[in-house]
């Protein structure tokens, strides 16, 4: 277990996208951490009991931290800004920090557990399961647009001037709804926009699935 002022430890799936939030969130933060693969599909890691010790839910992401076990990212994630406040992942603002947690709930409780890869067993045909996915994922996509056409425009990130959790939700999603779900996001505007741009920061460059999946984090 890692201990105060050692490498953190991150136990994840390359291809999740509450994954990828929380390896972003350690890069922006410049963490020291060492990613452990979980697969969630093919070699069902999650399902053993010594992961199950790990995180109850046996989900991922899991990250060993100060001496102490976390798990669901956006919990990480905020015990990240408490605790490492910088660079701050917030907005200065309680209006910005209020829309960056509008567009971070689309996301974490709108589109992402509709979409979960879990959710495959409760469809009978492989078609329905596609079907439903696409429905809710460009319905949230639809919600994000009207959000972030109010607080993005022509600025760089989802929020304000700075890397927000916005962004570390918005990107992965994307991804996801691009290359899982083949989903023309170029009817999304400003969410093209914005994931384009962003998926050439650093932070995601460096964090990026077909990176991780290749060994090279």
């Amino acid at each position: 277990m890692a201990k105060p002022g050692e490498k953190a430890i991150l136990y994840a799936f390359w291809a999740s996208s509450c994954s990828w939030r929380v390896r972003a969130a350690l890069v922006a933060k410049r963490l020291a951490f060492e990613e452990r693969p979980i697969d969630i599909v093919k070699k069902k890691h999650h399902k053993t009991e010594s992961y199950r010790a790990i995180c109850p839910s046996q989900k991922v992401p899991a990250l060993v931290i100060d001496g102490e076990t976390l798990v669901e990212s956006m919990a990480i994630l905020q015990y990240l800004e408490e605790t490492r406040p910088q660079p701050s992942l917030s907005p200065a603002t309680p209006l910005l920090r209020a829309r960056m947690r509008e567009i971070v709930e689309t996301i974490v409780a709108g589109i992402q557990p509709l979409q979960n890869v879990g959710l495959r067993g409760s469809f009978e045909h492989e078609e329905e399961y596609t079907k439903f996915v696409r429905s809710w994922t460009v319905r949230g996509l639809e919600t994000l647009e009207d959000l972030l056409s109010r607080t993005a425009r022509d600025r760089m990130y989802c929020v304000g001037d700075q890397l927000s959790y916005a962004d570390l939700c918005l990107v992965p999603q994307v991804f996801n709804a691009v290359s899982r779900h083949k989903i023309n996001i170029n009817t999304f505007p400003t969410v093209s926009k914005l994931y384009e741009a962003l998926l050439k920061d650093n932070v995601f460059a460096a964090t990026h699935p077909e990176k991780v999946k290749g060994g090279t984090q």
